[in-house]
């Protein structure tokens, strides 16, 4: 890792401590490359806002507690975000810490589900549609459904981005980078003797792993491709983590 990227990183770290402080810490002490995958979409949005000087309409689906939300935010200060997310918890902590964004008229919460909140907006509306770990959540019809959906909403030449776990297409190398994974979560939190926080992580990883849920990179990366999209890109691969970029 060169020394910029090592700069951007602990740059990145600093904001987030400051404005969702417990929640990126625990994240980023459990997960370290959930939280790389979100500045790894704050930095694909900078870069699609650069090449389009008008103010940018962003949806982001799964919010969660604004991490994502946050990094999408502070990627530039010409967009606003609509951001979905139907678990009501999560949700709270989300505009708690983002009311600043809020006030600005920055920021707007939708409680719907994914597939709900967009078919309620309208065709050709959206300049991007953002999201990190959450489209791996859903089963494989409903899935393919959303990506159906996020094209539609897009303009011509919108951009999606995703930051997520897309499963390797070798399973047997797919299946060893899994228990890599475990091994680490036994380690982490059995240390800090947070049990309860690791048998949900576990139990959750269970249904990632299942068979209509798995966001297989092979079948992900068709779906985009039946549902119209064009320069599909799989970059920044770790581990069973990768951002994938499409345009409309």
């Amino acid at each position: 890792m060169s020394k910029e990227e090592q700069s951007d990183k602990s740059a990145f770290a600093d904001m987030f401590s400051g404005v969702i402080g417990q929640e990126y810490e625990m994240l980023k002490l459990i997960c370290p490359l959930a939280t790389e995958m979100s500045r790894l979409v704050g930095i694909a949005v900078n870069k699609y806002a650069g090449l389009n000087p008008e103010p940018l309409n962003i949806v982001e689906l799964g919010g969660g507690t604004g991490i994502t939300t946050l990094a999408i935010l502070l990627a530039n200060k010409n967009l606003s975000v609509l951001s979905v997310d139907n678990e009501p918890a999560m949700q709270s902590q989300a505009q708690a810490s983002l009311d600043q964004w809020v006030k600005q008229e920055r920021l707007k919460f939708s409680a719907d589900d994914a597939l709900t909140a967009l078919k309620a907006i309208k065709s050709k509306s959206v300049d991007m549609l953002a999201s990190a770990y959450t489209l791996h959540n859903f089963q494989q019809d409903y899935r393919q459904q959303v990506h159906q959906q996020i094209y539609r909403v897009l303009k011509p030449g919108g951009q999606f981005v995703n930051g997520d776990r897309y499963g390797l297409d070798d399973i047997s190398k797919h299946t060893q980078t899994v228990q890599h994974e475990i091994a680490a979560y036994f380690k982490v939190l059995s240390q800090l003797k947070k049990l309860d926080v690791l048998e949900h992580w576990i139990i959750h990883l269970f249904n990632d792993e299942s068979e209509n849920h798995i966001m297989r990179e092979s079948v992900a990366l068709q779906q985009l491709k039946a549902a119209g999209f064009t320069n599909i890109t799989l970059t920044n691969r770790l581990e069973v983590n990768a951002l994938v970029t499409a345009t409309k």
